[in-house]
């Protein structure tokens, strides 16, 4: 079940969080880079840091919020790919349709080194994405849970 797809996404190995102690340990964002980004997306947002949760196992991110004038913000960073979301609100695991677009401060983690994704991509069909990197746990995984889109495959807290 390898799809080639064509929204120019290309999943590395890593990116469900799931790994082969045989294959060496996974790639790490360190949470030490997603907290000073994060800081400096608040100040240039003029707002301030709310909650930060380092990830836990099984989740694969990291989460934080952010509060402002115009509310909280939740913002997610993967735990081994610099990658940061933003959705509507904190949870364990995620679905594509649970991202929100990327406000306009988001650039200030651009700036630090993260892609951040936004919510069109994070909606995008797996069938879409080139997930040939994916090993076949992986592809049970993805299955048992139904995730369709590449969102919930980034965002988990599979087990």
């Amino acid at each position: 079940m390898v799809s080639k797809g064509n929204s120019g996404f290309t999943l590395p190995r890593g990116a469900t969080g799931f790994y082969r102690p045989k294959d060496g340990p996974l790639p790490e964002t360190g949470l030490r880079a997603f907290r000073a980004a994060l800081y400096g997306a608040a100040r240039v947002a003029g707002s301030d840091v709310g909650d930060m949760e380092e990830r836990v196992y099984p989740r694969t991110f990291h989460t934080a919020t952010v509060i402002g004038r115009e509310g909280e913000n939740t913002v997610l960073c993967h735990a081994h790919h610099p990658w940061v979301a933003f959705a509507k609100e904190r949870r364990d695991s995620y679905r594509g349709e649970d991202f929100l677009p990327p406000p306009p401060w988001a650039h200030a983690f651009t700036n630090a080194g993260f892609t951040v994704l936004s919510s069109e991509q994070l909606a995008t069909p797996l069938s879409d994405v080139d997930t040939s990197a994916l090993t076949h746990g992986e592809w049970r995984e993805v299955r048992f849970y139904g995730i369709t889109m590449l969102g919930g495959l980034l965002f988990n807290a599979w087990d």
